[in-house]
This record gives C-alpha cells, sequence and structure tokens, in this order.
C-alpha cells in the first residue's frame, strides 16, 4: 500500500515546527493532535488536511530537518576541494547534528518510543542516519571516480566512517554525559575520524 501523501500550503512550515516542540517535549506516544495543533497555532482541520496521521508527521519532521542539514553541507562543498577538506567537513556536519538539542532530543525519543512503537525506530533511520548515509554513500562514489579516494563499496565505507564520525561522543549522549564533551573533544573526534578513513582508503 502507497505511502500517504503530504499536502504543502501557507501553514505547512508552522504546523512542522509545532508538532516538532510537542514531540521532543511529549514523545511520540504522549502528543496529542490536539495539542500540536494548538501549539503550532491551526486547527486540527488544518493539520490533518496537510497530514493523515501523526506518524507521517514525525517521519516529515526527521526528513525535514536531515535534508536540510545535507542541503547546507552540500552547498559548501567546493569544485576543488581535497577529500579531506570534503570529510572533515562531512564529519563537522556528522558530529554537529549529534551534539545539537533536535539530534539529541529526537534520539532519547526514539530510544524511549522504540519498545512500544517499533515504526518510529524505523522510520528514524530511514529519513534521518538512513538518508544521511545513502548522500553520503553517493558523495564517496564520486570522489572514487575523481580518483581522490580508492574503495570498491561506498555503501560500507560510508557507514565507517559515520561510526568513526560517533567516536567519544555517541555514548556519551546516550548515557547523558552530554555536558562532559567539549568542543576539543569533537574537534579531535572529527580528525581521528577523517586520518583514519584517508590512511585506509586515501590515494
Amino acid at each position: 500500500m502507497s505511502e500517504p501523501e503530504i499536502r504543502k500550503g501557507r501553514k505547512f512550515d508552522q504546523v512542522l515546527q509545532g508538532a516538532r516542540r510537542v514531540f521532543l517535549r511529549d514523545g511520540f506516544d504522549g502528543a496529542s493532535v490536539d495539542e500540536i495543533a494548538r501549539e503550532a497555532g491551526v486547527s486540527k482541520a488544518t493539520l490533518y488536511s496537510y497530514f493523515a496521521d501523526k506518524r507521517l508527521l514525525f517521519t516529515e519532521i526527521c526528513n525535514d530537518e536531515c535534508r536540510r542539514q545535507v542541503e547546507q553541507a552540500e552547498l559548501e562543498i567546493a569544485e576543488d576541494a581535497s577529500a579531506e577538506e570534503i570529510l572533515t567537513l562531512a564529519a563537522t556536519r556528522i558530529t554537529g547534528f549529534l551534539m545539537s538539542d533536535f539530534g539529541r532530543n529526537m534520539f532519547r525519543l526514539v530510544v524511549a518510543e522504540a519498545s512500544r512503537f517499533p515504526e518510529i525506530g524505523r522510520v528514524f533511520f530511514l529519513n534521518g542516519p538512513g538518508f544521511i548515509h545513502a548522500r553520503l554513500s553517493h558523495h564517496l562514489g564520486h570522489m572514487v571516480e575523481k580518483g581522490m579516494l580508492r574503495l570498491d563499496d561506498p555503501d560500507l565505507a560510508a557507514e565507517q566512517f559515520a561510526q568513526l564520525c560517533k567516536a567519544h561522543i555517541h555514548e556519551r549522549l546516550l548515557f547523558g554525559l552530554a555536558d562532559e564533551i567539549t568542543p576539543a573533544d569533537v574537534d579531535r573526534t572529527i580528525r581521528g575520524a577523517v586520518e583514519m578513513f584517508l590512511a585506509r582508503y586515501g590515494v
């Protein structure tokens, strides 16, 4: 069965922002349509005219944020950028997302709700980390074509790079130790990820 379509209109972004605040505050199960409509300053009829159900709204919030992150990163890639520069930019974006209020809160929401709503975890992965992974894999393949990297499996390499970018960050976020992660820690993780990746796949 095909997914219901999302209809965009004048108050579409207003609905997204209101829903985003409610989901992050109340969780998926606790977020009522009435509260989302109230927070967004729209009627329930307006909300339903854009989104047929709460799951679709949650999906679009994840997709919107990750799409925005990827588009901004791709705009920053210079035509003559080196492999190190491109990978550093990618690592900076990945770690930035992990450390952002949205990234941290959404991850906690998904972990908290996944046991009762397994679909939420799948949707978050596909529209969040999965989307970023697909774009990173695409760019790695392009870098191979340009002779900047030497690798046979861009899909696996993208996953490896993303995991390197989580070193010293992901578990600390998972266990609520975000205050212990300093900018110097993040810079060290970024440098280490890029250096290790290029040591394996650099030309």
